[in-house]
């Protein structure tokens, strides 16, 4: 208990209540109780993320598993998980760990110090560290370290999100994070209330938006297509417009097949035509890079330029095996294609 990480973003309120300002649930804590995502702590008065430092995942992972198709193609990734969620998210695919206890599963897990990243990567082949499986942004004091610690390395940064973090948390963050891969998972408040239990989704739009705008993040969303959920043409074409409006049409957006899990368990895997439909609905609203995810050896998989089609990228699951690009611009006609191949200064 004495090795707890003081939280960054907490506010002092009466009678030892602090409030949490890392995520825009904005939990007041009071003595002895946690957040929401039971990841941060009021133990006397002083919120403490007794998550800090330690993981339950670690693995050496393609970057196209994040999924970012349009992100250093080919490389490895060090991917690294904890414990806890600010989210409840009622299909979630790692609940094991989103869903689990940290005060009670912190004796499970292990020590990552922030020196040891460098060397961990260096001795997997990766070219970056990526905050993931669980939600990363509870974990801010970590990565917010670790990702100073992997730049001053030469090695790429990445946060696999849900998006919903406050404003203040995310200037801190942001200008550490190379790449923000963002969850949209429908395009209502009352999608986000049933499947989520959040009651307003902007803080998820509004991040993903000035990731890319304010602080240069390379942006790319995932939604995972939910029959009889968000598979109506209303939302996904909801989701393309705001893509191509905010975010601009060269920003990737995969739809994904989504698998049954817990309360969800009842509904049937997406269908590959609802998932083909939302790219006929991505590519009708300007988007240039639509992708199909969790569908291995399916043409959407691959990277095809928007102005001459030739195949620039082939991908066969999350194998890269052919590549036809010259830094960012297809190698055939020379188009900006968007792709990132370089960190933050």
């Amino acid at each position: 208990m004495t090795d707890w990480h003081v939280a960054m973003l907490q506010e002092e309120l009466d009678e030892g209540t602090v409030r949490c300002h890392v995520c825009p649930r904005l939990c007041r804590v009071a003595p002895g109780k946690s957040g929401v995502c039971r990841a941060r702590v009021n133990r006397d008065g002083v919120l403490y993320a007794i998550t800090y430092g330690r993981v339950c995942s670690v693995a050496a992972d393609p970057i196209e598993k994040k999924p970012l198709y349009h992100f250093f193609p080919g490389t490895k990734v060090l991917s690294l998980g904890s414990v806890g969620c600010n989210f409840a998210c009622r299909h979630c695919q790692n609940w094991q760990i989103a869903h689990a206890d940290p005060s009670e599963a912190t004796r499970d897990l292990r020590d990552l110090p922030v020196r040891n990243l460098a060397v961990l990567a260096a001795n997997n082949a990766c070219q970056g560290v990526a905050w993931t499986y669980n939600e990363p942004t509870i974990w801010f004091e970590y990565i917010l370290d670790g990702a100073q610690a992997a730049h001053k390395h030469g090695l790429y940064t990445v946060m696999v999100t849900n998006g919903y973090i406050t404003e203040d948390a995310l200037a801190m963050l942001a200008p550490h994070i190379d790449a923000y891969r963002v969850d949209v998972k429908g395009f209502s408040n009352a999608q986000y209330k049933e499947l989520c239990r959040i009651p307003d989704m902007r803080p998820v739009l509004e991040s993903a938006e000035r990731a890319k705008a304010a602080y240069g993040c390379h942006v790319e969303i995932v939604t995972n297509v939910i029959p009889t959920f968000n598979d109506d043409d209303t939302t996904l074409r909801g989701i393309a417009t705001w893509i191509v409006e905010r975010l601009g049409p060269e920003t990737p957006w995969h739809v994904t097949r989504f698998m049954p899990y817990l309360e969800f368990s009842h509904l049937p895997p997406t269908p590959l035509s609802s998932l083909e439909r939302a790219i006929t609905i991505g590519h009708d609203a300007g988007l240039q890079f639509v992708y199909i995810g969790n569908v291995p050896r399916h043409d959407g998989e691959n990277t095809i330029c928007p102005r001459c089609r030739r195949l620039l990228v082939r991908r066969t699951g999350y194998a890269v095996e052919d590549v036809a690009l010259r830094g960012t611009f297809c190698a055939m006609c020379g188009q900006n294609v968007n792709v990132r191949t370089t960190i933050k200064g």
